[in-house]
């Protein structure tokens, strides 16, 4: 009830303006070791039965946050602090981007939903790899989103790929190849069997060269589409699956705008939230399903409670993540949905 007073006040200021506030009071919040075990008191829950193994890696447990949250590792620490076993970061680019004009974030309250179009604005490698050396966080699971710049063009994006593969091998625990965001111009197309088996065969060879030197295999996932039709599903997990690649994160946003309520439902860009939650559920047990159960997938899109964390394990995913629900219910979030999950054990 306190949550849904402040994000009363809140939802009267500009979405993305709150958005960095409450980065930047995180980050704050987690400067020091008293104050981060203040937020994990608050904050989080642990419950050792919990505890998955996906891909090799230990997760405390399946809940995550969602890539886009944090782009820069501005609050990595405190986003642990909150309960989630695992934060993925990025979208990181190669170089710094502002991303598209504002506004950019949309708020959808009738259809508990958000639009973006916000292109991958971030500071660039250079920035996230010294904050990943001064502040990694060792009580959770990090996840790297990387991406393709603005002005590469598609036939060069792989250099983009694999120049950010080398820069944080050594300081992630898996990435996520991010080739289906509705805000880059063309980057879809590279979901194609064409494209994507091109690049993952260069993402699978330089893997095998860093795997040699560093001793250690870093497992790496392909984010995708939501709106992509059977056959392209099932030629991108052919890609995916011929290259040996470690699983799938379903899905990003969408383009759809079926049954919305909100005025908002107009802006362009990618919706997330509550009206995402079956199509982002049918896609991971459709991937379950062609794969046979095989490949991890990380299920994404419309989480608000345990019983959606559920929905989606019960289709196939090993780990599911959260973030509009974040939006929308509050940084209690993680310690209602793992409490919840733990009763029902």
């Amino acid at each position: 009830m306190r949550y849904e007073r402040l994000r009363a006040l809140l939802f009267r200021i500009d979405p993305e303006q709150v958005h960095h506030l409450t980065l930047r009071a995180l980050g704050l919040a987690s400067s020091s070791p008293v104050t981060r075990a203040l937020l994990r008191r608050a904050f989080a829950f642990h419950d050792p039965s919990l505890a998955v193994e996906v891909f090799g890696i230990q997760f405390p447990n399946p809940l995550g946050l969602a890539a886009g949250y944090d782009k820069e590792g501005r609050a990595l620490q405190g986003l642990a602090c909150l309960g989630f076993g695992h934060v993925e970061l990025g979208t990181v680019t190669p170089l710094p981007q502002p991303g598209n004009p504002r506004p950019r974030i949309f708020r959808l309250p009738e259809d508990r939903a958000l639009i973006n179009r916000m292109g991958f604005p971030n500071k660039g490698a250079e920035v996230l790899l010294r904050r990943l050396r001064k502040r990694r966080a060792s009580d959770v699971v990090v996840g790297l989103n990387i991406g393709k710049g603005v002005n590469t063009p598609l036939e060069a994006a792989a250099d983009d790929y694999l120049h950010l593969l080398r820069t944080f091998y050594d300081l992630v625990d898996y990435f996520v190849v991010n080739v289906s965001s509705p805000n880059t111009v063309g980057l879809r197309r590279l979901q194609a069997r064409d494209f994507l088996d091109s690049l993952l065969c260069q993402i699978s060879n330089t893997r095998r060269e860093l795997s040699s030197v560093s001793q250690k295999r870093v497992p790496v996932l392909v984010k995708l589409a939501p709106d992509l039709t059977q056959r392209e599903l099932q030629d991108a997990i052919g890609a995916i699956t011929a290259r040996e690649m470690d699983g799938i994160v379903a899905s990003n946003t969408t383009v759809a705008r079926e049954g919305l309520r909100s005025g908002n439902a107009v802006e362009g860009g990618g919706l997330s939230g509550l009206p995402l939650r079956q199509r982002s559920t049918a896609m991971v047990r459709q991937i379950a399903q062609l794969t046979q159960g095989k490949l991890p997938v990380i299920g994404v899109g419309g989480v608000f409670s345990a019983d959606d964390v559920k929905e989606k394990m019960d289709a196939g995913a090993a780990l599911v993540q959260v973030y509009t629900g974040l939006v929308y219910r509050g940084p209690g979030l993680a310690r209602s949905i793992l409490r919840d999950l733990a009763a029902q054990k």
